[in-house]
Parts: structure tokens; sequence; C-alpha cells
């Protein structure tokens, strides 16, 4: 038996450094199948964020696709996705760079589709009997705001691309059927996100790719509808949360049926193009994903009897690139739990039996080091409770003191309207290997929860989302499984603006740390990009009609009730928060005396791609909570300069 040795919470030492976190670590962000070829898309920070296509062909090699320099990552709606399509062994996708359309056959180089302009394109449908492909263009060679629509582009000629639907604000997931000869897509408008209520169209497409006969399958201003599908039988699935929960239904002989009612979402929000979480095996059979109180389960629904059985994997976590079916009996995507990491997976359809195909990360860690997450439901505001993952300190070497119990490092997930999950990051292990307790809150708002738990954030952001944070760590110190005196947040984008309203509507925690966070309502309004610039009138209020309440719950203008040391972190070329949001937020700080420090990066957007940029936010993190709470760090870190602390 290992003899621990009692050390402070904060000094342990780690195996889990930043470096390790950042070393060969890859992101997945999109996942399709070609026959039996399986593609997805890689994001690397060793190579500054840099999005590759890879392939894993049916002989089971793997191989990158996309050659240097190309990055593939699309910024349709700022938030992206759907950036490649495949068919016949030819690939499709938007270049991050020039924003054009490209078009590679099977080992040859990428050549344009579309014209170097200021046209966007994403979530693309290929249809060889045409030779076109309908995909989503926005828009941004005029002043104001992005056009949306739909176009029909040469799949060999290429150009701009022909619209064939526009008109509303916003497009997403056109979808053609197995035999060419319909069209569906989803579409909403301002002030509307793609959860609140979205309306699927249907047309009849005509022999040069223009649109006939259209009318609505379903959805409305208050029904959210998403990722339409075409099974082999031509008939069209999607996902509608008409009955409080995002459960599955077809489209059969002019009428909506449902497959399965339950209370459980089979979709996630929407954020990006591109997802799906169902497919279907070759009988027909629908093979999805579904989400329970946070955590995703696998299952399958006869299509003719709609049976509905469970696959027993051993996975909590579904990517946002969905689940394929391979012509045989194979399932793909990509999963994660608490005790493994993301990973491109392929299972067999009967047994449930799976096998890793490319993992995220290669870990090597001994026993005893990984927290298991444990999802705790706990009282909040107005008599209801919200859900989090808590995460106790574990280390095999090491143990606090008995008289003490652990920090505590609150976690605001971003969106607001998104969700955190229980697969295994190395990002949270660093803390808890170190002596540091995490709780990652799904405050209300979080999808996964159900229509009613998403809408109390309706009008209420700052405020439900803060009392959920706050409740968080108070169930944890009145368990005693934490300290009290020593609770720090921290957040980023959405979760930074929680963040900061945190510390600064609050006096619950001692310290914080905000990665591009919103300080100014206002300024955001104003600022934002098109798919965001109406979020907060739902979030908040409309503006400027409800200016009052902007300003009411902007940081900014309540830095007199702030009393606790705070870092900004910010990429530089933040268009959805920019730098200016925390700037402003420094100067206020510094003018104020509170100790603080400003931590900017060249080169990055709205969320760090970058591997020696993540690393050194992590390490900076840790050391500015060393120095507030005067805890020793067992390895050097980087350091940095904090004002005001005395």
């Amino acid at each position: 038996m290992i003899q621990k040795q009692v050390t402070p919470y904060g000094s342990w030492e780690s195996p889990i450094t930043s470096e390790i976190i950042v070393k060969d670590g890859i992101n997945f962000t999109g996942l399709t199948v070609d026959e039996d070829n399986i593609y997805w898309i890689e994001t690397r920070p060793a190579e500054g964020g840099r999005h590759v296509i890879v392939c894993r062909s049916n002989d089971g090699v793997i191989a990158d696709v996309t050659p240097m320099p190309f990055n593939v990552r699309s910024t349709v709606h700022e938030y992206g996705g759907g950036a490649m399509a495949v068919s016949r062994g030819i690939v499709f996708f938007s270049n991050f760079s020039d924003q054009r359309l490209y078009r590679q056959e099977s080992g040859g180089i990428p050549r344009p589709l579309t014209p170097p302009n200021a046209f966007r394109y994403a979530d693309a449908s290929i249809d060889w009997d045409r030779d076109l492909l309908f995909c989503v263009r926005e828009d941004h060679t005029k002043t104001g705001e992005a056009v949306n629509s739909i176009v029909k582009l040469d799949l060999v000629a290429g150009g701009p691309g022909d619209i064939v639907i526009e008109g509303n604000d916003f497009y997403s997931s056109p979808r053609l059927s197995p035999n060419g000869k319909y069209l569906a897509w989803v579409t909403w408008n301002h002030p509307h996100m793609p959860w609140h209520g979205t309306e699927l169209w249907l047309a009849e497409v005509n022999q040069d790719g223009s649109l006939t006969n259209k009318f609505i399958v379903a959805g409305g201003r208050e029904e959210s509808v998403l990722h339409p599908q075409w099974s082999h039988g031509n008939e069209l699935y999607f996902a509608s949360d008409r009955t409080g929960w995002w459960n599955l239904y077809r489209f059969r002989s002019g009428d909506v049926e449902p497959l399965h009612s339950m209370e459980a979402e089979f979709a996630g929000g929407g954020w990006a193009l591109g997802e799906c979480k169902y497919s279907f095996s070759a009988d027909g059979s629908v093979i999805c994903a579904f989400n329970q109180n946070g955590l995703w389960k696998f299952a399958w629904i006869d299509s003719e009897s709609l049976e509905f059985c469970f696959y027993d994997l051993p996975f909590t976590d579904i990517g946002r690139s969905g689940l394929h079916v391979l012509s045989g009996l194979q399932g793909v995507c990509t999963v994660g739990s608490p005790t493994s990491v993301a990973a491109v997976v392929l299972f067999d359809l009967i047994t449930g039996s799976h096998s890793v195909l490319r993992q995220s990360k290669e870990i090597d860690i001994e026993e005893g080091y990984l927290s298991v997450p444990e999802a705790i439901e706990f009282p909040t505001g107005n008599g209801l409770t919200a859900h989090a993952f808590f995460y106790p300190p574990l280390n095999r070497y090491f143990e606090g003191y008995a008289s003490e119990q652990p920090p505590l490092l609150v976690i605001s997930h971003g969106g607001p309207t998104g969700a955190t999950s229980a697969t295994l990051k190395l990002e949270t292990q660093y803390w808890t290997t170190r002596g540091i307790a995490v709780v990652d809150v799904n405050y209300g708002g979080s999808t996964g929860y159900g229509v009613a738990y998403r809408q109390r954030l309706t009008g209420n952001w700052g405020i439900v989302d803060v009392d959920d944070c706050v409740n968080a760590a108070k169930y944890l110190i009145k368990r005693g499984d934490v300290d009290g005196d020593r609770l720090m947040i921290r957040g980023g984008s959405a979760g930074g603006y929680t963040t900061l309203a945190a510390l600064t509507f609050t006096n619950v925690f001692k310290a914080g740390a905000s990665y591009y966070g919103i300080s100014d309502l206002e300024m955001l309004a104003r600022d934002t990009h098109k798919y965001e610039s109406r979020y907060l009138d739902s979030l908040i209020g409309a503006y400027p009609e409800r200016r009052d309440l902007y300003i009411d719950r902007s940081p900014i203008h309540h830095v007199d009730n702030l009393s606790c040391p705070l870092i900004l972190f910010q990429g530089l070329e933040d268009k959805v928060v920019p730098p200016n949001q925390a700037e402003r937020m420094l100067e206020v700080l510094r003018q104020k005396g509170l100790p603080v420090a400003y931590v900017p990066f060249e080169g990055e957007q709205h969320g760090f791609r970058k591997s020696e940029n993540i690393k050194r936010s992590m390490e900076i993190e840790l050391y500015f909570y060393s120095r507030v709470f005067g805890f020793n760090l067992a390895d050097a870190v980087e350091e940095v300069v904090i004002e005001n602390l005395f």
C-alpha cells in the first residue's frame, strides 16, 4: 500500500503537466463516411490549430488527406461546422484562410471551386446525378449584415453558386434524398436561435437543380427542429422538441410520426453545422445517441415495429460530428467517457463490441491519478435543482491535511446554451491532481435536460447561471467537500461572462479567471456577429428597448462591487468577443487597485488553438491562484505580472 505524503492542497506533484496536455493532442470537429472509408477532421494545436482531414480506408490504413497549408474550417455562422463532404473518394472542403470551397481528388492536390471573394460555404450535400453540390452560403460582399442562403454549385466548373433558397436570416442542413428527388433544409429568423424555433422545409428538385413545390414539414416559432436525415428508403427523419424534449420523428405518407417518446434529448443545440446524433443501418433501423441528465447513451430503433433497445457501450459523450453507419454492420462516432479521452470509435451494430481508431491523445498515466466525476443535482433558486459534475482532488502519492478542505474551482461553460460533459479532460485533471477540487456546472439554460431546463435562462442570463454556480459551490461546502474560503471560478466566452458576473454581483468567490469573457453586454449587442446579434433578446431582453437590463447586468458598470483578484485571457483577433471587452475591464480594475493580470494572445480568435498559448494560459492561471491563496507550487510554471498584488 502506498504511503501518501501529507502536503497542502494545491502543492501536490502531478504527472499531468501543461506540456503533456498540449503535446500531440488533437480534437475532432468533423466525421463522415464514404462507403467503408471513414473521414474525420483533426484540430492540431501543434500545427498552430490547423484542421486536417484524415481518412481511415477500408483496409485499415490511416493517412492525412489535406496537405499543408490547407486548414479545413468553415466560419459560416462564425462557429462553422460542416466543413467537408466526401463521396466517391472525392473530398470537398472549406479552407479557413480564404473560405473558398475546394475539390480534392483521391491522391490529388486541392483546387478551388469558388472564386476569391467574401463568400463562405458549409454543410454540403452532393448530387452526382446533376453534378451539383447544395450547401449553405454566407455572403459578406456587401455592407451591413451578412446574407445567408442555400446555393447550388457545379461540381466541376465551380463558381460562386446560384441561390435556390433565400429570404430568411439563417439556413442549415440542406439534405438531398437518396433518389435525388427532394431537398430538405432547416431555416430560422432573428431573434431566434436554432434551439428556440426553426422550420423544416421540403421541396422537389428539378433537373437543373432549381426547387419547386416547397412546403413546411414541421417546426415554427415555438418548436425547434434539427438534424434532418434521409433513410435509405427516402423517408425524412428529424429531431423535434415539440414534447419538451428533442425526440426523433419521421415524415411518412404526408404525416409526421414519433419514433420513440422519452424524456431524453436525441439532438444537440445546433451551435455548429453538420451535427447529427443518428444514422441508418442497412435494414433501415435507426442507430442513435440520446442524452439523459447530461450523459449520452446509445440505442437502436426498429423502423417498422419501433422497438427500442439500448447498446451497452462504455461511453457518456458523443461528439458534434455525430454518428454514422458503414455499409456493413458497423457504426462509427467520436465518443468519450470519464475514464477515456475523446476518440473515433468503430462499434458492432449487433454486439456493441468496439475498437478505437484514433484517440485525441495517447495517455500513459498511473492508476490513482484520474478523478472520476460525480454527477450531482443540487438545490438552487426558486425551489429548483441544477446539475453539475464534481471532481474531488486525487493523487496516488499525496493527500491534504486532515484539518483542511481543498480549494474549489467552479467552471462555467460557454454557450451559454451549451453543456459540459463528463468526458475525461486532462485540463480538469491538471487541477485535481494538484489538490484542487473542480465542479463543472451545467447551469439552468444548458442543453441535455429538456426544454424547461433550457428555458430557465430566458430573460435571466447573469442571474440563473450565476445562482447555479454559486449554489453548486455552497452545496459542496455544506457536504464538507471543499473549503468555502478558497473558492475560484473560471469560464470562457459566455462562461467568462458568468465568471465576471459571479465575481461582481456576489461575494462568494475569492478569485476568478475570464477567458475572452463578456464584461459589457451592451457592447456585445452592438458589436457581435450576425449569428448572435439577436441572441441577447432571449437571454436578457430586446435592445435598445431594455437597455436598462444590459446596464444592470454588465460587470463593467458595477466594478465597485468587485473585490477579489481577477486574471483576463484574450485572443486579439476575436470577432465574437472583441479584445476591447477585456481591455476595458482591465483599465477599471487597475484604477480600482484590485489585483489583476491581463494575458493577450496574438493570432488567436474566439478560443485558443495554438499549443503554446494553451500551455501558457494553463500555467499562468495556476500561478495566479497560487499567489492569491499563498500555496507553493510543486513544479516551475510560467509566471505573470499581477498588478496591485501586495
